[in-house]
């Protein structure tokens, strides 16, 4: 008998494909087990858990290992043996906690559980840590499954994945999955049939990456995955994993990136799940000052222990190696480097301070481990707080995330968009201040699904006026953030603007696209993204001043701002114009480099937006020569017509 689980061990930061075709029989049990003891076993999931066991391409029966170091003893129930409470007792390694055990009557698709009887005498039945696969809600039962049934076909694209650092135009569509789209009873659609509708729907808009919230078994639909019961399975609301690798495999054949939403931070109190695994406090932390986050209803991972560093760690690499996703975004990283996040009462650190020095430690592990052997892989921070490097290397003090969501530009500019126009005036430096620290850290500008729930409205709604001024300033922000520095994160269903908040139990509201106004920001939104992706200028020099000039931000009496995106050619830089108030602004000095013919490459006012019009598409109004005269220490100017409400991206005319 060989088991073909193809264990890979990592020693340390070695690299973790070292040693990939050594398979089980070259490490023992007590190998294995060591190395998820000290942490350094990053695909864990390889040895704990449940594999089917073959022999002559014949599966025989299936082996499981479970870590319960507390628990006095531990058994196998499941529908191979009627769910018999001593009929597949697991045997314990006293040096790594680690019981392990076989069952021959087993196979693919059977429910299964641990009975534990755990270290304070007490019984549980116990989900699989290490499961691929669970029951769908509110079953939950681990299944027993085969991991290596699907064949991939996504080798060209994975081939050509470009480090995560590279400049490149990044545009990334946030999406629920059980809401983006359902079938006409309500039901749930399919991760393949999800699929094939995603992907053309993000090569027609122009999107580069899909961002999906938790699809990690969740027993909670109201969480929307954020409380994690099966870190190792995704959920079986919409298929198998098989299906799921369908999902990512497909994308990536359509030459769109998969970003995964990741929750180390903190996990459910659900029985079935990691909480007090063993009769003990296993994965979390025992003292409720810095084990609970009370305010959501969990357990907090406890880093300090070597074995939760493995669980965790591995489980990236899991998603990573097994899946092929090309990033995660790790959810509530403040809530974990912080001992004092969301609590009145805590622990402080050795040091009397509150930074939670262990969470620190597993970060940079974590980090230095995916740099280190999968580069191409974003490691994005969910961060909203000023600590300081999250995205420099570990090796300089930081945090080593390849990317850092923008929290603070993000409730600033919706806090200014918000301001109804006459009163802008004073919100002016508001808008400004995003540039004072926009290089300090490598930032995913975000939209985010946070922002568009729980009462703060829906983005079209949190435009103060009248119909048509709501749709002018939604126009105005995403033309905004697109000429900002940064890379782009929007939530889904906000690129035709429903006027509700978002409903994670419905699908979204596709009919308003019957309607002029929605259809026609759409079509905008798709523009804006397509001439990102096409222009150099926006993202080429994206991370230092070298690609951004304020060319005037002072106009406070008129909310205009002019800014200018630098590229590697001069005359294709971009001059983007914002006139924040409904009122057109006739023959505004626009101060330019250099001489020669300008032209409004992009004008969100546009009638085939939905806007006004203006101005129109005569050569006079939108074509125009600079004038030599010192203005705003620049010796050229461009009188130009700006639109209400709107915004205008100019660029010189090339001969």
């Amino acid at each position: 008998m060989t088991v073909e689980s193809g264990i890979i061990i990592a020693y340390g930061s070695a690299n973790i494909a070292a040693g990939e075709e050594s398979g089980y029989t070259a490490f023992g049990q007590m190998d294995l087990g060591y190395l998820f003891n000290t942490g350094n076993n990053y695909q864990s999931y390889n040895y704990l858990g449940s594999f089917p066991m073959r022999e002559d391409d014949n599966v025989t029966g299936y082996r499981f290992a479970v870590w319960a170091p507390g628990a006095r003893s531990v058994h196998v129930v499941g529908d191979f043996n009627d769910w018999a409470e001593d009929q597949t007792p697991l045997l314990k390694n006293d040096n790594t906690g680690i019981w392990t055990g076989i069952e021959n009557g087993a196979k693919q698709w059977d429910r299964y559980k641990y009975r534990i009887v755990g270290a304070d005498g007490r019984t549980y039945l116990k989900g699989d840590p290490f499961a691929r696969h669970f029951e769908t809600r509110p079953a939950d039962a681990s299944i027993l499954y085969d991991p290596d049934e699907y064949q991939w076909e996504d080798e060209q694209f994975c081939s050509a994945r470009v480090d995560a650092l590279a400049a490149r135009p990044i545009t990334i569509y946030e999406m629920h999955l059980g809401s983006w789209r359902r079938h006409a009873d309500g039901n749930f659609m399919s991760y393949r049939e999800i699929a094939r509708d995603l992907a053309d729907y993000c090569v027609e808009m122009g999107y580069t990456h899909v961002e999906l919230m938790p699809v990690m078994e969740h027993p909670l639909d109201d969480s929307w995955g954020y409380q994690i019961t099966g870190y190792y399975a995704v959920t079986s609301r919409f298929g198998t994993p098989a299906d799921f690798k369908f999902f990512i495999d497909h994308l990536h054949r359509s030459g769109i990136s998969v970003i995964l939403d990741w929750v180390p931070a903190h996990f459910p109190k659900n029985l079935e799940g990691l909480v007090r695994f063993d009769g003990s406090p296993c994965f979390e932390y025992e003292d409720p000052r810095i084990g609970e986050h009370r305010e959501w209803g969990t357990y907090v991972f406890d880093y300090d222990k070597s074995e939760v560093r493995s669980f965790l760690i591995s489980n990236a690499v899991f998603w990573i190696r097994e899946f092929h996703v090309d990033g995660i975004r790790v959810d509530a990283v403040s809530s974990m480097i912080y001992r004092n996040y969301g609590r009145t009462e805590y622990i402080p650190n050795v040091n009397g301070g509150v930074d939670n020095f262990e969470a620190v430690d597993f970060i940079r592990q974590l980090n230095s481990v995916v740099r280190e052997n999968y580069p191409h892989v974003m490691m994005i921070a969910e961060e909203s707080t000023s600590w300081a490097k999250v995205t420099h290397p570990v090796n300089d003090g930081g945090l080593g995330f390849t990317h850092k969501w923008n929290m603070g530009w993000m409730h600033d500019t919706l806090d200014y968009f918000e301001t109804d126009s006459y009163a802008r005036i004073w919100h002016h430096d508001q808008f400004c201040f995003s540039m004072v620290y926009a290089f300090s850290e490598n930032f995913i500008l975000c939209l985010s699904h946070d922002e568009v729930v729980h009462g703060k409205k829906s983005l079209l709604d949190k435009m103060p006026g009248d119909i048509w001024r709501k749709f002018a300033s939604l126009r105005t922000l995403y033309m905004y953030m697109i000429a900002h520095p940064g890379a782009k994160l929007l939530f889904m269903g906000s690129e035709f603007a429903p006027f509700i908040e978002w409903r994670f139990y419905e699908e979204l509201e596709w009919f308003m696209l019957n309607y002029d106004a929605h259809r026609s920001l759409r079509e905008f939104s798709a523009d804006l993204n397509r001439f990102y992706l096409t222009e150099r200028t926006l993202w080429i020099k994206d991370r230092s001043w070298e690609g951004f000039e304020w060319v005037d931000c002072e106009d406070r009496d008129n909310s205009v701002f002019i800014f200018r995106r630098k590229g590697e050619e001069a005359d294709r830089d971009v001059y983007v114009a914002l006139n924040m108030i409904p009122v057109p602004l006739v023959r505004y000095r626009i101060p330019v480099a250099d001489s020669g013919r300008y032209r409004i490459v992009l004008n969100s006012d546009d009638v085939c937006y939905g806007g006004s019009g203006y101005p129109s598409n005569d050569d006079g109004d939108r074509d125009f020569a600079a004038i030599e005269g010192d203005w705003k220490g620049k010796k050229y100017y461009v009188e130009v017509n700006l639109p209400p409400l709107a915004g205008v991206y100019i660029q010189k005319i090339r001969e």
